[in-house]
Order: C-alpha cells, then sequence, then structure tokens
C-alpha cells in the first residue's frame, strides 16, 4: 500500500471519529490500568459491568489491596480467567503501593514489570491515560492491518513496529482506536462489512465484496 492511501484511509477515520478513545469506562489512569488488566480474552462490555460495581467501591489501589482476593473475586467472577486476574491485580495494586507511591507509572517497562501487563496493556495504558503515540496490537487490529494492506506481518509485534512506521505522524496517537473500532464494527473476522466500509475503495483485500 503507498502512503497516499495510508494518509486517506486515517483521514477518513479522522473525519468520521476525531476524537477515539478506548471503550472500556475508566475516570483514571488507575482504573484504566484495572480495566485493560481484566480485559484480556474478555469483552469491554463484561469487563465494564463489573468494574462499575467494583469502582463505585474501590478505585484506588489501596481499596482493592484492602478488598483482598476474596473480596475482588467477588466483584470480577463473570470475567474470563477471573482468579489469575484477581492475583494479578491484587499483587499490582502491592507493587504500585509500595514502588510507585499508589501511581500508575508512565514507563513501559515499569509497566510491563507489574503482574498482568504485557506489551499490548501497557500500549494501551502509554496510549489512552498518557497520551504516548503507542498501537496496542489485538486481534481487531492484527486483522485489519494484515487484510487492507495498511500494515503487514505475522506477529502482532511485527505489525505493531510497520504500523508506527507507515502511519502518518498526525494519525499515530489516534490510530490505535480507529483501528480497533473498526475490526470491531467493520471489518469483522468472518464476513467483513465491506458495502459499509469508509474506506472499502483503498482496502486492498482481494476478497473484499463492494456491490
Amino acid at each position: 500500500m503507498n502512503p497516499a492511501k495510508r494518509e486517506e484511509i486515517f483521514a477518513r477515520f479522522q473525519k468520521q471519529n476525531p476524537h477515539p478513545t478506548t471503550e472500556l469506562i475508566f475516570h483514571s489512569p488507575f482504573e484504566l490500568l484495572i480495566a485493560v488488566i481484566l480485559s484480556a480474552q474478555a469483552t469491554d462490555k463484561s469487563v465494564n459491568k463489573a468494574t462499575k460495581e467494583l469502582f463505585a467501591v474501590a478505585n484506588t489501589p489501596e481499596a482493592i489491596f484492602k478488598l483482598g482476593e476474596k473480596g475482588l473475586h467477588s466483584y470480577i467472577k463473570s470475567i474470563g480467567l477471573a482468579n489469575t486476574k484477581t492475583k494479578n491485580v491484587i499483587k499490582t495494586c502491592q507493587i504500585l503501593i509500595e514502588y510507585h507511591h499508589s501511581k500508575v507509572p508512565s514507563e513501559r517497562a515499569a509497566l510491563e514489570a507489574l503482574p498482568g501487563v504485557g506489551r499490548k496493556t501497557a500500549n494501551v495504558v502509554l496510549n489512552t491515560a498518557f497520551g504516548e503515540p503507542t498501537i496496542a496490537v489485538d486481534t481487531h487490529i492484527f486483522r485489519v492491518a494484515n487484510r487492507t494492506n495498511i500494515a503487514r506481518g505475522k506477529t502482532p509485534t511485527a505489525v505493531e513496529k510497520e504500523l508506527l512506521k507507515v502511519v502518518p505522524k498526525p494519525y499515530l496517537k489516534d490510530a490505535h482506536h480507529w483501528l480497533v473500532l473498526h475490526g470491531r464494527y467493520t471489518c469483522i473476522a468472518r464476513k467483513p462489512l465491506c458495502q459499509s466500509c469508509i474506506i472499502k475503495d483503498l482496502c486492498e483485500y482481494p476478497e473484499k465484496t463492494i456491490l
């Protein structure tokens, strides 16, 4: 795909959605961090349902740590991998209290050192909470980038590196959200909705249907 096409693709995304953000509901970097940890292999809708009740009673590292594993689990038990996520969140809260003055660090290395936080989660927090031009390649972005030919790669990390190189700089900070939303609602996995796609004439997917 040539640079002019990519420029037009992201210009259209921006025009359609000038201020994109995550569909996870949060009111602080800490709430975002916890929500993203909980969202692994779970829907944003299920996470929002659980965190609405959880954050109403505990939305700081100290408050969640005070709940303990049993107390926290009662709020997030409906989310996939709840047992593992409970342990990770409690340990993360403890580390934030002991080593980061109960603040979410804005450095990648410090974020990735937290239990339950990998590169993708760190990228979401760095981008959404701190405005860094990072791209967290989930299944949606991996599919959209490869399918459209915006950026190709055999692994999420390879796609991330390629996107960081080819996405025009003015659009880089918001590219993550546009691509996620496009993959979630239009360029879906089994039968992409090509007829209603705003970039259908620019996409290089060989099997697209635009009639």
